[in-house]
C-alpha cells in the first residue's frame, strides 16, 4: 500500500484528533566520532554534556557573530548525534561545522539515507504503545526500537517523531492508518510552540535570542565558550537585544510568500519585522512566525505590508519572554 499524502493545509479546527505528517521539509546533520562531544560543545548554544540528563535538547548554531545559522532540536540516535532542523538550513549549516572539524575525530553528514514522520494527537502514544511496546516520554524522550527511533516532544499537543531508514519508513507509516498531512502541518505546530522555524532566507539574520531560544532553553550561559558566545552573552547580560519572535494570526487573507510585517505610528504605517514562516490554511486563516520588537503586544496595530484589510492579532506563545 502506496502512503497517502493530504496535500491540503486544513483549517486548525478541522484537525483530526489524531493524524501524522510525513516531514519531507526536515531533515539533519549527523556527527559520529569520538570527539563529537567535544567538538560539538564549541560549536553549538546548548550544553551538549547535558544531553545524559536531558535527552533532546533545543539550540542554535551561529557564526562568530553570533548570527544564527540553524536552529535544532538535539539528541542520539544510535552511536551519532543528530541536529534535526529545517532542510533548507543544513547546507550552510553543514559547510561551517565541517570548516572547524579538521583538527577533530568526527564525520559530518547529512544522512540521506533517513526519513522523518510524526505522529500526532490524542491516540498518538496508544498507537505507538500497540506498535513498539514502550512508549517515550518526560522522563526517557528517546527509544530506539529495531529499525525506528521514537522521540517525544511535549507540547499542548503530544507529536512523536519517527526516525527510519527510507526503505521501511512507508510500510511504517502505512500500517498505522492514519489521515497523513504535509510538513506545513508541522510549521503550525512549531509555531504554535514557540519553536524557531528558521529557513534559508533567514540564515545569519539573528542572534539566539531574537528567536526566543533562551526561552526554550536553547542557550546555555554556563557552558564556557562556543562558536558566537560572547554576542550571545552580551544580548543577555547588557540588555542589547530589542526583538524577539511573535505568533500572529489573521483570516480571510491569502498569503503565498514570506512578507514585511508592518506597525502604525500615529498615522503612518512603519516597518515592524520580518516573517520567518508561516502556515495558510485552506480556509484562508493564515497563522505566522515573526521577529518584531520585542515590546510589542496585543494593543500594538500591525498588519501585512500595503495590505490595510490584513489585520494581524498577537497569540500567546507557550512560554514568557519576561522571565527569558
Amino acid at each position: 500500500m502506496t502512503l497517502s499524502v493530504i496535500k491540503e493545509n486544513p483549517a486548525v479546527a478541522d484537525l483530526p484528533l489524531t493524524y501524522a505528517i510525513e516531514l519531507l521539509d526536515l531533515s539533519a546533520i549527523s556527527i559520529t566520532g569520538i570527539d563529537k562531544s567535544k567538538y560539538l560543545q564549541g560549536q553549538v548554544t546548548c550544553d551538549v554534556d547535558s544531553l545524559a540528563e536531558q535527552p533532546v535538547l533545543c539550540g542554535a548554531h551561529c557564526n562568530a557573530k553570533g548570527k544564527v545559522f540553524s536552529c535544532f532540536r538535539l539528541f542520539n540516535y544510535h552511536n551519532s548525534y543528530l541536529l534535526f532542523q529545517h532542510k533548507s538550513t543544513i547546507d550552510a549549516s553543514l559547510s561551517e561545522l565541517k570548516k572547524f572539524a579538521v583538527f577533530a575525530a568526527v564525520d559530518i553528514t547529512n544522512d540521506h539515507n533517513l526519513a522523518f514522520h510524526a505522529l500526532v494527537g490524542e491516540q498518538a502514544k496508544q498507537l505507538i504503545q500497540q506498535k513498539f511496546n514502550q512508549v517515550p516520554d518526560h522522563v526517557s524522550p528517546v527509544h530506539h526500537n529495531e529499525d525506528v527511533t521514537v522521540v517525544y516532544l511535549p507540547g499542548s499537543v503530544e507529536r512523536y517523531l519517527l526516525i527510519s531508514n527510507k526503505e521501511h519508513s512507508e510500510a511504517l507509516m502505512t500500517c498505522f492508518n492514519l489521515p497523513t498531512f504535509s510538513s506545513a502541518v508541522w510549521n503550525l505546530l512549531e509555531i504554535q510552540q514557540g519553536f524557531p522555524l528558521l529557513h534559508e532566507h533567514s540564515i545569519t539574520e539573528y542572534v539566539p535570542q531574537m528567536l526566543n531560544l533562551q526561552a526554550i532553553n536553547g542557550i546555555s550561559f554556563t557552558k564556557g565558550c562556543y562558536l558566537g558566545q560572547e554576542t550571545v552573552a552580551r544580548m543577555q547580560y547588557l540588555g542589547k537585544n530589542k526583538k524577539a519572535l511573535f505568533s500572529l494570526s489573521a483570516n480571510d487573507y491569502k498569503l503565498t510568500s514570506a512578507p514585511i510585517i508592518e506597525k502604525k505610528l500615529g498615522e503612518n504605517w512603519r516597518k515592524a519585522g520580518d516573517v520567518i514562516s508561516f502556515y495558510h490554511s485552506q480556509n484562508n486563516h493564515i497563522v505566522i512566525q515573526a521577529v518584531l520588537a520585542r515590546d510589542t503586544d496585543d494593543s500594538t496595530p500591525l498588519r501585512i505590508k500595503d495590505e490595510s484589510n490584513c489585520k494581524l492579532s498577537v497569540n500567546q506563545l507557550p512560554y514568557s519572554l519576561t522571565q527569558a
